[in-house]
Protein backbone atom coordinates (compact mmCIF):
# COMPACT_ATOMS: atom_id res chain seq x y z
CA UNK A 1 0.00 0.00 0.00
CA UNK A 2 1.46 3.27 -0.57
CA UNK A 3 2.09 6.83 1.20
CA UNK A 4 1.62 8.84 -1.41
CA UNK A 5 -1.04 11.86 -0.69
CA UNK A 6 -2.09 14.02 -3.03
CA UNK A 7 -0.85 17.76 -3.40
CA UNK A 8 -3.15 20.41 -2.17
CA UNK A 9 -3.29 24.01 -3.74
CA UNK A 10 -3.45 26.60 -1.24
CA UNK A 11 -3.53 29.51 -3.89
CA UNK A 12 -2.69 30.71 -7.08
CA UNK A 13 -1.31 33.92 -9.59
CA UNK A 14 -1.10 34.60 -12.71
CA UNK A 15 2.60 35.94 -14.20
CA UNK A 16 1.14 35.82 -18.20
CA UNK A 17 -1.99 35.66 -19.82
CA UNK A 18 -2.43 35.01 -23.85
CA UNK A 19 -4.61 33.69 -26.27
CA UNK A 20 -3.34 30.25 -26.25
CA UNK A 21 -2.10 29.93 -22.81
CA UNK A 22 -1.97 31.00 -19.07
CA UNK A 23 1.38 31.08 -16.81
CA UNK A 24 0.94 30.58 -13.45
CA UNK A 25 2.64 30.61 -10.02
CA UNK A 26 0.87 27.72 -7.01
CA UNK A 27 1.70 28.00 -3.53
CA UNK A 28 1.15 24.33 -3.11
CA UNK A 29 1.02 21.62 0.13
CA UNK A 30 2.97 18.83 -1.07
CA UNK A 31 1.69 15.11 0.35
CA UNK A 32 4.73 15.13 2.88
CA UNK A 33 2.79 18.55 4.48
CA UNK A 34 5.58 21.02 3.27
CA UNK A 35 5.10 23.97 1.36
CA UNK A 36 6.13 24.67 -2.30
CA UNK A 37 6.37 28.07 -3.60
CA UNK A 38 6.57 28.99 -6.63
CA UNK A 39 4.94 25.85 -8.42
CA UNK A 40 4.60 27.12 -12.29
CA UNK A 41 1.78 25.95 -14.51
CA UNK A 42 1.26 26.34 -17.72
CA UNK A 43 -2.34 26.33 -18.45
CA UNK A 44 -3.42 25.21 -22.08
CA UNK A 45 -6.30 23.97 -23.58
CA UNK A 46 -7.00 20.33 -24.29
CA UNK A 47 -5.57 19.43 -27.98
CA UNK A 48 -6.42 16.49 -30.46
CA UNK A 49 -4.55 14.41 -32.97
CA UNK A 50 -6.29 12.32 -36.06
CA UNK A 51 -4.35 9.43 -37.79
CA UNK A 52 -6.39 9.73 -40.73
CA UNK A 53 -6.45 7.21 -43.29
CA UNK A 54 -7.90 7.20 -46.84
CA UNK A 55 -10.52 4.85 -48.59
CA UNK A 56 -6.93 3.38 -50.59
CA UNK A 57 -4.97 2.73 -47.72
CA UNK A 58 -3.35 5.85 -47.33
CA UNK A 59 -2.05 7.84 -44.03
CA UNK A 60 -2.50 11.47 -44.13
CA UNK A 61 0.10 13.90 -42.77
CA UNK A 62 1.13 16.95 -42.69
CA UNK A 63 4.63 19.13 -42.77
CA UNK A 64 5.31 22.04 -41.03
CA UNK A 65 8.27 24.66 -39.81
CA UNK A 66 8.74 24.46 -35.67
CA UNK A 67 10.51 27.56 -35.24
CA UNK A 68 11.32 26.69 -31.77
CA UNK A 69 13.08 23.76 -32.66
CA UNK A 70 14.00 25.25 -35.71
CA UNK A 71 13.56 22.51 -37.74
CA UNK A 72 10.78 21.47 -40.29
CA UNK A 73 8.38 18.43 -38.56
CA UNK A 74 6.17 16.00 -39.71
CA UNK A 75 2.77 15.29 -38.14
CA UNK A 76 -0.50 14.45 -37.94
CA UNK A 77 -3.16 16.65 -38.27
CA UNK A 78 -4.72 18.36 -35.37
CA UNK A 79 -4.65 20.97 -32.49
CA UNK A 80 -5.82 23.32 -29.84
CA UNK A 81 -10.13 22.90 -28.85
CA UNK A 82 -11.38 26.26 -29.86
CA UNK A 83 -12.59 27.91 -26.72
CA UNK A 84 -16.03 26.86 -27.55
CA UNK A 85 -15.31 22.82 -28.51
CA UNK A 86 -16.22 21.13 -25.82
CA UNK A 87 -16.62 17.80 -27.72
CA UNK A 88 -12.85 16.84 -28.85
CA UNK A 89 -14.21 14.35 -31.77
CA UNK A 90 -15.74 17.56 -33.40
CA UNK A 91 -12.70 19.22 -32.73
CA UNK A 92 -10.39 16.10 -34.46
CA UNK A 93 -13.00 16.58 -37.45
CA UNK A 94 -12.38 20.12 -37.56
CA UNK A 95 -8.97 20.00 -37.70
CA UNK A 96 -9.18 17.14 -39.69
CA UNK A 97 -10.71 19.04 -42.74
CA UNK A 98 -9.35 22.76 -41.58
CA UNK A 99 -5.96 21.56 -42.40
CA UNK A 100 -6.00 18.32 -45.32
CA UNK A 101 -9.30 18.96 -46.80
CA UNK A 102 -10.16 15.86 -46.06
CA UNK A 103 -13.67 14.36 -44.49
CA UNK A 104 -13.65 10.78 -42.65
CA UNK A 105 -16.34 8.29 -42.96
CA UNK A 106 -15.73 6.81 -39.68
CA UNK A 107 -13.59 8.36 -36.32
CA UNK A 108 -13.08 6.30 -33.25
CA UNK A 109 -10.83 7.89 -30.13
CA UNK A 110 -8.40 6.04 -29.68
CA UNK A 111 -6.42 7.12 -26.39
CA UNK A 112 -5.99 10.24 -24.20
CA UNK A 113 -2.31 11.37 -23.58
CA UNK A 114 -1.18 13.98 -20.67
CA UNK A 115 0.34 16.33 -22.37
CA UNK A 116 2.76 17.40 -19.82
CA UNK A 117 1.72 16.54 -16.22
CA UNK A 118 4.63 18.44 -14.32
CA UNK A 119 3.45 21.22 -15.35
CA UNK A 120 0.77 21.67 -18.35
CA UNK A 121 -2.51 20.89 -17.17
CA UNK A 122 -4.30 19.85 -20.96
CA UNK A 123 -4.70 16.44 -22.43
CA UNK A 124 -4.29 15.54 -25.84
CA UNK A 125 -7.54 12.73 -27.27
CA UNK A 126 -6.08 11.16 -30.09
CA UNK A 127 -8.40 9.44 -33.00
CA UNK A 128 -7.93 7.51 -35.80
CA UNK A 129 -10.09 8.43 -38.64
CA UNK A 130 -10.74 6.20 -41.53
CA UNK A 131 -12.39 6.14 -44.90
CA UNK A 132 -11.21 9.59 -45.38
CA UNK A 133 -11.97 11.43 -49.21
CA UNK A 134 -10.76 14.79 -50.40
CA UNK A 135 -13.66 16.97 -49.97
CA UNK A 136 -13.07 20.41 -49.31
CA UNK A 137 -9.90 22.95 -50.24
CA UNK A 138 -7.51 22.92 -47.04
CA UNK A 139 -8.12 26.23 -44.91
CA UNK A 140 -5.52 27.10 -42.57
CA UNK A 141 -5.29 29.18 -39.90
CA UNK A 142 -3.48 32.84 -40.25
CA UNK A 143 0.09 31.10 -38.55
CA UNK A 144 -0.14 27.96 -40.43
CA UNK A 145 1.65 26.92 -43.40
CA UNK A 146 2.28 23.56 -44.50
CA UNK A 147 2.04 20.30 -46.71
CA UNK A 148 0.41 17.60 -46.93
CA UNK A 149 1.84 14.50 -47.25
CA UNK A 150 0.06 10.56 -48.08
CA UNK A 151 2.06 7.36 -47.12
CA UNK A 152 1.63 3.81 -47.17
CA UNK A 153 1.02 2.66 -43.07
CA UNK A 154 4.86 0.51 -44.13
CA UNK A 155 6.24 4.00 -45.12
CA UNK A 156 4.88 5.72 -41.77
CA UNK A 157 6.34 3.02 -39.46
CA UNK A 158 9.69 3.48 -41.33
CA UNK A 159 9.50 6.96 -40.77
CA UNK A 160 8.76 6.16 -36.91
CA UNK A 161 11.49 4.19 -36.98
CA UNK A 162 14.23 6.53 -38.58
CA UNK A 163 13.03 9.36 -36.11
CA UNK A 164 11.51 11.18 -39.07
CA UNK A 165 8.42 11.64 -36.63
CA UNK A 166 9.75 13.21 -33.60
CA UNK A 167 6.67 15.10 -31.95
CA UNK A 168 6.10 13.23 -28.91
CA UNK A 169 2.90 13.30 -28.87
CA UNK A 170 2.17 12.90 -32.96
CA UNK A 171 3.87 9.97 -31.81
CA UNK A 172 2.05 8.85 -28.86
CA UNK A 173 -1.47 9.21 -31.50
CA UNK A 174 0.27 7.49 -34.35
CA UNK A 175 0.97 4.07 -32.05
CA UNK A 176 -2.31 4.57 -30.49
CA UNK A 177 -4.14 4.55 -33.71
CA UNK A 178 -1.99 1.80 -35.41
CA UNK A 179 -2.71 -0.78 -32.27
CA UNK A 180 -6.40 0.46 -32.54
CA UNK A 181 -6.01 -0.62 -36.97
CA UNK A 182 -4.25 -3.92 -35.66
CA UNK A 183 -0.90 -2.89 -36.97
CA UNK A 184 1.09 -3.35 -33.99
Amino acid sequence: MSDLKPWQHISSRYLHEEKWFKFRADTVQKGNGDTMEPYYVLEYSNWVNVLPVTTDGKVILVKQYRYALGTFSIELPGGIMDAHETNPLEAARRELLEETGYSCNEIIQTGIVATNPATQNNRLFCYLATGCTLTHNISLDENEELEVLLVTTDELIHMLRNNEIIQSLHVSSIFYGLQAMGKI
